[in-house]
């Protein structure tokens, strides 16, 4: 059928004026935006599930129309199964004039009334009449000129080593040290008195060093045995074809977030991300997966683990991520206890409960190890950028 040059010019102006009124709209509730996964953002609260978070209490915690929400039951805290130190924490909240709740930082997973002056910080929300009103750390420091509004409303607080700063709805109420701060913790949502709920529950972690010059391999080194080939491309990212083999850093971690982006060069290819590494070792730490196939159309049934899982250990429970697309992943270890954000999207949350052992293939290691880049087989094509790592402080 034959179209006018003016009708394909209106219809270019439609699209156009389309595509530009969604790209300037909010994001929907508990995603990212691309700019935030660029920045390193991931999600804590999937918008659906309870992943990555456990009661530590007997309160009606649930997921309900893509809220985290809690109205009754004993006082305590939802936490994360995950430790974090130095970060950048952004909250949305709902809640009743008369409910007095809070949001916990670095804490343990139980904290009593005692613990917030020494053990964890309670970024409370609670009335005017309050001693300490919404925007407050519990028994350290009052908000200032705190605003007051109704339905959802958001926290965005800075924690970096002692110095913290809540912006509540855009406006700075909060600017405290503690000379002497706590390194690390789970992020808390409490239940004390009254409805309250909680959704775009965002994380970025602060303090990242990068790993990776985008020039060459200063910091790296090549398996003697490796069949691997690890090249720079013109864009400064980093190719890995080939193998078995394998790129190992000079440097150790024990705890540590680690973000970097990854682009697979064909369809169903295998690679991973180790890490507590045994220096020298092929391919012997905890393996973080790459394989982004899945079965029977299912992205909930990944093909050998599934990117994110933790190889061995743990299914990918989602595959997020797609060949030939740049993918943004995010590696978590804190002591026994590992996780992985793909997309933003946590996709494994595991505990090693198993005994202490030198070599993580046989048992729980704790001391600090390599970062390793795998060359899986001779059909690898994989290309890396953006490697940053930062060591969580200790408690």
């Amino acid at each position: 059928m034959f179209v006018s040059t003016r009708l394909h010019h209106a219809m270019a102006l439609a699209l156009l004026a389309a595509w530009a009124g969604s790209a300037v709209a909010a994001s929907p509730p508990n995603t990212l935006s691309p700019k935030e996964l660029e920045e390193g953002w991931i999600l804590l609260f999937d918008g659906s599930t309870p992943f990555g978070w456990q009661p530590t209490s007997k309160a009606d915690w649930k997921v309900e129309d893509g809220a985290i929400a809690v109205t009754e039951g004993e006082p305590g805290l939802l936490v994360t199964t995950s430790q974090f130190g130095n970060y950048v924490l952004a909250v949305d909240f709902r809640a009743g004039p008369e409910t007095n709740s809070g949001i916990f930082l670095r804490t343990l997973p139980t904290a009593g009334a005692a613990d917030v002056q020494t053990q964890c910080y309670e970024l409370n929300i609670a009335g005017g009449d309050n001693p300490f009103p919404t925007g407050s750390f519990v028994r350290r420091k009052k908000a200032e000129a705190a605003p007051s509004a109704d339905g959802w409303r958001t926290f965005e607080v800075t924690a970096d080593g002692g110095h913290f700063t809540v912006r509540l709805d855009g406006q700075k109420v909060l600017d405290y040290t503690d000379p002497k701060p706590i390194g690390r913790g789970r992020i808390g949502l409490q239940f004390n008195r009254g409805k309250v709920a909680f959704r775009n529950v965002k994380l970025k972690p602060l303090g990242l060093k990068s790993l990776f010059n985008g020039k060459d391999l200063s910091g790296w080194k090549v398996h003697p045995e490796s069949k691997s080939v690890f090249s720079i491309t013109p864009e400064g990212w980093l190719r890995v074809q080939n193998g078995k083999g394998q790129l190992e850093t000079e440097q150790q971690w024990a705890d540590f977030t680690l973000q970097l982006e990854v682009f697979v060069n064909g369809t169903g290819l295998n690679s991973g991300i180790f890490f507590r590494s045994i220096p020298g070792d092929l391919w012997n730490g905890y393996e973080s997966q790459i394989q982004n196939a899945f079965k029977d159309g299912d992205r909930t049934k990944p093909v050998d683990c599934g990117t994110g899982g933790i190889f061995r250990r743990q299914n990918a429970r989602k595959v997020v991520a797609n060949d030939r697309e740049w993918f943004h992943k995010t590696i978590h270890a804190d002591g026994p206890h590992m996780a992985v954000w793909v997309n933003g999207y946590q996709v494994s949350d595991w505990t090693d409960t198993r005994r202490p052992d030198e070599n993580p293939r046989k048992g729980l290691r704790l001391k600090p190890g390599t970062i390793i880049l795998q060359g899986h087989d001779a059909t690898t094509d994989f290309f890396f950028r953006n490697f940053r790592i930062a060591e969580l402080p200790p408690r």
